[in-house]
């Protein structure tokens, strides 16, 4: 119940209404015994929103689409990790002072991990946007080597640079070898849903193919990896593991992650 004690946590974007975090933190939360609520916040203005924060005594909040860099300068303290990212999807109050993080990275990490060890594997990452250069450094982190493959040549290069790795354009990406496969672009949701960045005949030389997109949780990409041979890891892992992780850093807890992949599952339509 909530009472004059409940601590208030959320997640701050622009549109945030559709996430699915809610359901599933509030449900750890609950799960966990904690007098702990979570919200979305939609904020158009992100200064006012931080001090807003402050003020009202929330305790952490999530960080979504368009706020994850322009959120960072109103931070009193940045995980290094984070700051080497250019991004931070989760914030941590304590006594008024906001510290920023980034999950993202976590969570790929975490979801690829339940099929293979990432150490001196070679991975192929399509995208060159926020959820590439976070999977990016995330990989580099874990001791994986990194191929970079997008179609925009000034921000690949870029982003390939600021990682250290290779960069081929996204034409050029089924003639490359890796271990692994990531999917960090939008191709395979929405308008988008019956395409797939790589072609078919080209997936068979992955062991294990990941997409990030959770909607729909089985993409084109995913379906023809898995008729090629590969072990899949879907979009859902990514969003689950990150919120995973984003629970530890507020309550220091472990939090039930079944629970929290169940909500995520309801709230798809899916048992």
């Amino acid at each position: 119940m909530i009472d004059g004690r409940t601590e208030l946590y959320g997640i701050m974007g622009n549109p945030v209404a559709h996430s699915l975090s809610p359901a599933m933190h509030n449900a750890a939360f609950a799960a966990m015994g904690l007098n702990k609520v979570y919200v979305p916040f939609p904020v158009t203005d992100v200064a006012t929103a931080v001090a807003g924060f402050r003020a009202l005594g929330v305790r952490g909040v999530s960080v979504t689409i368009p706020h994850k860099q322009t959120v960072m300068p109103h931070l009193d303290a940045i995980d290094p990790v984070a700051e080497r990212i250019g991004a931070v999807n989760t914030l941590v109050i304590r006594e008024g002072k906001i510290s920023g993080y980034n999950t993202d990275w976590l969570g790929a990490n975490l979801a690829l991990a339940t099929e293979l060890a990432l150490a001196d594997r070679t991975v192929l990452v399509l995208g060159a946007g926020g959820s590439a250069r976070a999977i990016g450094f995330g990989l580099i982190e874990a001791g994986a080597r990194v191929i970079l493959a997008s179609r925009t040549p000034a921000s690949g290069q870029a982003l390939a640079a600021a990682l250290g790795c290779p960069w081929y354009p996204l034409a050029e990406a089924g003639g490359l070898v890796a271990d692994v496969l990531v999917n960090a672009t939008s191709v395979g949701m929405g308008a988008q849903r019956d395409a797939t960045p790589m072609a078919a005949e080209t997936l068979g030389r992955f062991s294990v193919v990941m997409d990030i997109v959770y909607a729909p949780r089985e993409t084109r990409l995913l379906r023809e990896a898995a008729v090629a041979g590969c072990r899949t890891v879907d979009g859902l892992a990514m969003l689950l593991y990150q919120g995973v992780a984003q629970s530890e850093l507020w309550t220091g807890m472990a939090p039930p992650v079944e629970l929290m992949r169940a909500q995520l599952l309801a709230g798809l339509g899916e048992k």
